[in-house]
């Protein structure tokens, strides 16, 4: 399980982890949109709730995320959840069916940087590529001059989405007390990833040790 604000890096060390240890990425976004998209009777149910507006229950998020970790390729490679629990009633809904993971990661990084990523960052709307200001400035002046701001990069609007994550955490944190590791998410990416891929080698050898399968790891 690894928890990460926005712009703190979350996102690109999930891609590293999953190259590297071949783990099931499960978005519940992406689990979402599938399941809408297949018509099934679960994804029928969210769909009515997302064309509406509103949030998604948190049975119906639960019962698409265990559907899918009971999949075989879950079993057999480990599971890599992305974007869940987030709240107190999903983590108990997992500690339930004994589903659990090896490590609770979160990814710590000051308030003002991550605002700093979040409000610098500019999108080229031509090639969806993201640049940021200071820290990855464009190539050319005619990149420079096309590049917008997405309208949830406004200062405001990362403070609220700031609050909600810590709300989340906090409400999370307590199931997975005893698997919390903290990692200093204010550095290099490869340094990070080295940091992670040490505590996952640690974990991976207690459970060869305990014989009991695969990574499990949340990133929320």
């Amino acid at each position: 399980m690894i928890s990460g604000a926005p712009a703190s890096g979350k996102g690109t060390q999930c891609e590293l982890i999953v190259q590297k240890y071949g783990l099931v990425h499960i978005s519940t976004g992406d689990l979402l949109r599938s399941e809408v998209a297949a018509g099934s009777e679960i994804g029928n149910q969210a769909k009515e709730y997302m064309n509406s507006g509103r949030l998604v229950p948190d049975e119906v998020v639960t019962a698409m995320v265990i559907g899918r970790l009971s999949q075989e390729d879950a079993k057999e490679k480990g599971w890599l959840l992305d974007g869940f629990p987030r709240s107190f009633a999903q983590a108990q809904s997992l500690e339930k069916m004994k589903i659990r993971p090896d490590v609770f990661i979160v990814l710590d990084v000051p308030d003002e940087i991550l605002i700093d990523r979040c409000v610098g960052r500019r999108l080229d709307p031509e090639t969806g590529k993201i640049y940021h200001i200071k820290n990855f400035p464009p190539e050319t002046e005619e990149v420079k001059a096309r590049l917008i701001t997405r309208p949830d990069d406004t200062e405001e609007k990362v403070k609220s989405r700031l609050q909600i994550y810590k709300q989340n955490v906090e409400a999370i944190v307590s199931t997975y007390s005893d698997l919390l590791k903290k990692i200093d998410g204010n550095r290099p990416k490869d340094v990070i990833f080295g940091e992670i891929s040490s505590l996952l080698l640690e974990v991976q050898k207690e459970k060869e040790t305990r014989k009991s399968g695969k990574f499990a790891v949340v990133l929320e």
